[in-house]
Formats: structure tokens, sequence, C-alpha cells
């Protein structure tokens, strides 16, 4: 009965680093597949960022351009105000001295007489 445990016993030692080989291949198998996973993970979420980048860029020029659109237009309307102010005063003064003139000229054609 002896020699049958011990028979058991060598028996089991023997299997057992067999087994423990196995669960190590079996286990590194497993993390394999978990980082597998998780760079998929990564990438995805990578992918959904720049997405989400892209679109806030395209956000970004589109207000840009739309406050470069408006301050052109500011700009546009304070040009033809001040062309237009600045026309009504050339023109008054255009009067201003027409009249002028001629007062200047009705002196001198009095002082000639």
């Amino acid at each position: 009965m002896r020699k049958f445990w011990i028979a058991v016993v060598v028996a089991v030692l023997g299997i057992a680093p067999a087994m423990m080989g196995q669960d190590v291949v079996t286990g590194a198998k497993d993390v394999g597949k978990d980082i597998g996973k998780g760079t998929k993970k990564v990438a995805k979420g990578t992918e959904k960022a720049a997405d989400k980048t892209g679109d806030a860029t395209k956000d970004a020029a589109k207000d840009t351009a739309k406050g470069t659109e408006k301050a052109a237009d500011k700009t546009a309307d304070a040009t033809s105000d001040a062309a237009k102010g600045t026309a009504k005063g050339t023109d008054k003064a255009a009067k201003k001295t027409a009249k002028e003139t001629k007062k200047a000229a009705d002196k001198t054609a009095d002082a000639v007489k």
C-alpha cells in the first residue's frame, strides 16, 4: 500500500508542473486577449477624439468665417457712412467757397466802378 501512495504522489508531482505550465500558457494567452481588447478600445477612443477634434475645428472655422464676414460688413458700412459724410462736407465747403468767391467778385466789381 505504501508503494501505491508513493506512486500516486510521484504521478501527481509529475503531472502538476505540466498542469501549472498549461495554466501559465493559458494565462498568458488571456493577458494577450485582454491587451488586444484594451488596444481596440483605445483605438476607438482615439478615433472618437479625433472626430470630435475635427468637428470642433470645423465649427471654430465656421464661427471665425462668420465673424470675419460680419466685421467686413461693418467696416464697409462705416466706410460708406464716412464717404457720405465727407461728400456732404465737401459739397457744403464747395458751396460756401462759391458763395464767398461771388461776394469777393461783387466787391471787386463795385470797387472798380
